[in-house]
């Protein structure tokens, strides 16, 4: 597979929001029982941006749940004020199409159908859709059609997982 140069890129996984609000909320949110799945923090409308985060446990989410985190995040937010300006804060399920944020996800979800938004092309392509054959080397495996594609970590823009019903 021709990749061409490779430049790694200083970005994380998906569009993630800064590692460090991801590590001010993770224990918050672990210590109501919930796994944090991911966090983003996107533009959002001319004056503002969203702060996602995808909550999830083994017998699912629930408004309740999402309420729940919402407030506890709320409290610390308001205090530690990481976030300059005005932001809209959703806290969500990661749904069946569930984001892959961290290199671990990749393995986790080995057998998966997924797909993959690329930062730069890759065989003349961005956008992959194939079974996760995990991780090796800080490279996901993703056999589409036959052919295995090794993708740096670096280059994925968003990974979703494909629901199979």
């Amino acid at each position: 597979m021709g990749l061409g140069p490779i430049f790694y890129l200083r970005c994380q996984i998906m569009r993630s929001a800064p590692e460090k609000l991801t590590e001010l909320l993770r224990p918050v949110v672990e210590s109501l029982g919930y796994e944090l799945v991911g966090v983003e923090l996107l533009e959002h409308g001319p004056h503002g941006r969203l702060l996602r985060i995808y909550i999830d446990q083994e017998q699912g989410i629930t408004v309740d749940d999402c309420g729940a985190v919402s407030h506890r995040v709320s409290g610390v937010l308001d205090v530690e004020d990481p976030i300059p300006g005005h932001y809209d804060l959703e806290v969500s399920s990661p749904g069946l199409d569930r984001p892959l944020f961290e290199a671990a996800h990749f393995e986790q979800f080995k057998g998966s159908m997924a797909r993959l938004k690329l930062r730069a092309k890759v065989d003349g392509r961005r956008k992959l859709v194939g079974v996760l054959g995990g991780l090796e080397e800080r490279q996901v495996l993703v056999l589409e059609q036959g052919e295995c594609y090794r993708i740096p970590l670096e280059l994925i823009e968003s990974a979703r997982l494909v629901p199979e019903f």
